[in-house]
């Protein structure tokens, strides 16, 4: 092989996972947020794993982004490892659309589709039109490295006995199909290549399926590296991927003689028939382990045992390794991070509520230590999103990701004040005042309205539910205002009569406005969920 023909392969495969990556970019582009949430319905069973699998697979075309997204959800208990299996059987049946397309015969359209994609992209009037042309792109510059890859392979005519023995020793075959997917991280390019080779005549079909074997067994090094330093939950979805597909390997390597005979009964093109092989192996595979998913998981964790030792510490949700595997997948992070977060705070109302009614000193050093918590997640999450600003993000999921961001200064503020509290619970402690029975009313009052907004802006936020985000903006929001004024007013009144001392009414005055300010931030909250109505229907 020349110097001429090394770099022509190369320059094949970088085209074709180049155009890979544009139609990647395009489709979660198109998709939008509706990508995200495609993500965040969790799978409740194996089967809607396999569907959410496969779809989010073909939108972000790549199996080893969705096996990223699998192994991280496991580590940060957004999925068990039940539901993980069924996603990753569904990114190895997504993964084979890809093996599909590059059969049809349209490599001679292929400038064409660049040029009328170029024309979209660069003149296109609209946001949906741009991310088309950019999509067409991707799609003609696959062909065109398809087209380059074939012609580079032109050399090595009259060397079929070369890959003959991929058919007479199936597992040389598979070895080098393995290494190959493990070396371009693309089991996409794998398949491209095996057809190109075989469309020169390079490889019959006896040789080729073992190649695609291979391909099937390399792609599981992207969640080996995934779930390297991660939780033992991490490594068991991990291992779940390995097992699924070596066990597929060797039930098709025992039944190949009639896999081979069903293969060739699909088609007489030898492109199509390597990508129905492709599109065989991995559907039979997933019909075969889906009865037995329940068994499969408690095989898996007995390989790796469950850490009952092991814990969460920090951000649950962010994992940097979504960054550039899915940034959709990422933004959800950020939201359910800011949710917990939220959480947290809310918690932080309930140990003052608990230091005030209770008289429970030990909560002034809780709420404090919770404080800090709350400001490093802060700092934390910012800089997650931060980072995934700066990767390719559509202009949807900026949106979005721009809401959370401003939601979590609210959280964080609501923090703030929650501190404040606490610190005039110590100032009335320490200086031994005391509130009036109507006082310590008023305060539970006060305190449950705005629990209450707070919890239920969290609550829009989790479901994206718009009739509870405008209860909190247009109706708990005026009412705590209302309250705000007219306990106040009362307060004033109790002072003039004499029945509160000036002492306990200036820290009255004090929770009633800290109280009122952590109401706003809640309403603030609520509009988090009017963005996204916004966003989803169109609207400006």
């Amino acid at each position: 092989m020349s110097t001429a023909n090394f770099f022509q392969i190369l320059g094949g495969i970088g085209l074709f996972l180049y155009g890979i990556k544009l139609m990647s970019d395009a489709l979660q582009d198109l998709a939008g947020d509706r990508l995200r949430q495609l993500i965040a319905s969790l799978t409740s069973t194996p089967v809607k794993g396999v569907i959410i699998g496969a779809l989010v697979t073909v939108l972000i075309q790549s199996s080893s982004g969705t096996t990223v997204m699998a192994v991280s959800f496991v580590q940060a208990g957004l999925m068990t490892l039940k539901q993980a299996v069924g996603v990753i059987m569904g990114a190895n049946v997504g993964t084979t659309v890809t093996a599909q397309l590059i059969a049809f015969k349209i490599k001679d359209y292929a400038l064409p589709i660049v040029g009328v994609g170029m024309i979209l992209a660069v003149f296109g009037k609209s946001k949906r039109q741009k991310y088309l042309g950019n999509g067409l792109v991707g799609f003609g510059l696959l062909f065109l490295g398809m087209t380059t890859m074939e012609d580079s392979m032109r050399f090595l005519r009259g060397r079929q006995d070369i890959f003959l023995a991929f058919g007479h020793n199936p597992f040389l075959g598979i070895l080098a199909g393995t290494g190959l997917t493990m070396l371009v991280q693309s089991s996409s390019a794998t398949v491209g290549l095996t057809i190109a080779m075989a469309v020169q005549g390079l490889l019959p079909l006896d040789s080729a399926i073992p190649i695609l074997m291979g391909d099937n067994l390399g792609t599981t090094i992207t969640a080996i590296l995934a779930s390297i330093g991660a939780s033992r939950s991490a490594k068991q979805a991990a291992a779940s991927h390995v097992l699924f597909n070596l066990l597929g390997v060797c039930i098709f390597l025992a039944a190949m003689p009639l896999y081979k005979h069903v293969v060739l009964a699909t088609s007489h093109d030898i492109a199509r028939q390597i990508a129905n092989a492709h599109t065989l192996f991995n559907i039979t595979n997933t019909l075969i382990f889906l009865p037995f998913t329940t068994p499969f998981v408690a095989l898996i964790k007995r390989i790796i045992p469950s850490d009952a030792k092991e814990m969460d510490t920090g951000p649950l949700y962010l994992d940097s390794k979504l960054i550039s595997a899915a940034p959709a997948a990422a933004a959800d992070a950020v939201r359910k991070e800011v949710l917990r977060l939220g959480h947290i705070a809310l918690d932080m109302l309930g140990d003052v509520h608990k230091a005030f009614v209770e008289d429970d000193p030990k909560m002034i050093d809780q709420v404090n230590q919770t404080e800090k918590i709350v400001n490093e997640m802060t700092h934390r999450i910012a800089n997650y999103a931060s980072e995934l600003w700066e990767h390719h993000v559509s202009s949807d999921l900026s949106q979005v990701l721009s809401s959370y961001v401003n939601g979590l200064g609210d959280i964080e503020r609501i923090g703030d004040h929650a501190q404040n509290l606490i610190e005039m619970y110590e100032y009335k402690r320490e200086h031994k005042l005391f509130f009036s029975e109507t006082g310590m009313a008023e305060f539970e009052q006060m305190y449950d309205l705005v629990r209450r907004s707070l919890s239920l802006g969290l609550e829009a936020i989790e479901k994206e539910d718009l009739a509870k985000a405008n209860e909190v903006a247009e109706v708990l929001e005026e009412e705590i205002d209302e309250m705000e004024q007219r306990l106040r007013k009362s307060h004033i009144h109790r002072l003039n009569e004499g029945t509160c001392s000036p002492s306990a009414g200036v820290v009255f005055i004090d929770i009633l406005s800290n109280f009122e300010r952590i109401g706003d931030h809640a309403h603030n909250l609520s509009l988090i969920v009017r963005d996204m109505h916004r966003l989803h229907h169109g609207e400006a």
